[in-house]
């Protein structure tokens, strides 16, 4: 891994936020922008950054919460609850703008992706939809709802990696998601867990090992049938 570490980006409406990167070794073409669970910029997914530095990836991830709890990482204690219910999807896609440029100008050439994780997965379909001109969108176990409103204006192949036992969106939920994108004529890939719980890629039990990596490498499969070559 080249480089890694906290950074202080700028939105599109002036909001300083945090966010952190991880700049891969040996580049593959293709960045991602992370975007986490109700955490925000957590130990894990600044390690899941450099996961995906060591796959080849830039990464950024970037925090939801400048706007309303100011810069720095989250740890365990923060409280995300007040600031979660201020969160605007306009204003997580302005700061997605902003990881967007920051991945581009850092990284020349570069394909980039979004992938979320929970209220992260909703939103990351949702950018699919929101005019930053994606290769693709990843969502673990998202939300539909957030990106409902976008649908028709989505632009970029999506993937859905889905748990079965899934506590915070029911089955009829992402189903009717899927029949949305089919009636809209919206590419999209899915797999379901059978059994799997809301967050087992982050769970860390062996119990879920198994799935974890093949999502993983549905990911990988995913980014590099839709990565352009890098200038």
């Amino acid at each position: 891994m080249a480089e890694e570490g906290l950074i202080e980006l700028t939105s599109q409406d002036g909001t300083a936020f945090t966010a952190f990167q991880a700049r891969p070794g040996e580049p593959n073409g293709r960045g991602v922008v992370i975007l986490p669970d109700i955490r925000g910029v957590h130990a894990y997914y600044q390690e899941l950054a450099r996961r995906f530095a060591e796959a080849g990836f830039a990464a950024v991830v970037l925090d939801y919460y400048g706007r309303t709890a100011g810069l720095g990482p989250r740890d365990d204690e923060f409280e995300w609850q007040p600031h979660f219910k201020q969160l605007v999807p306009d204003s997580v896609a302005e700061d997605a703008a902003a990881a967007i440029a920051h991945l581009t100008e850092q990284n020349p050439g570069v394909t980039v992706f979004s992938v979320g994780f929970c209220l992260g997965g909703g939103h990351s379909w949702r950018l699919a939809g929101s005019g930053l001109e994606l290769a693709g969108s990843i969502g673990f176990y998202g939300l539909p709802g957030l990106a409902e409103d976008r649908l028709p204006d989505i632009s970029a192949p999506l993937l859905l990696l889905l748990a079965g036992d899934d506590v915070a969106t029911t089955q009829e939920d992402f189903t009717a998601f899927r029949g949305k994108l089919d009636d809209a004529g919206k590419a999209y890939e899915y797999k379901i867990y059978d059994g799997a719980p809301h967050s087992f890629f982050d769970g860390g039990s062996p119990e879920w090992k198994d799935i974890s990596a093949d999502a993983w490498q549905r990911l990988l499969d995913f980014t590099a049938r839709h990565a352009e070559p890098a200038a």
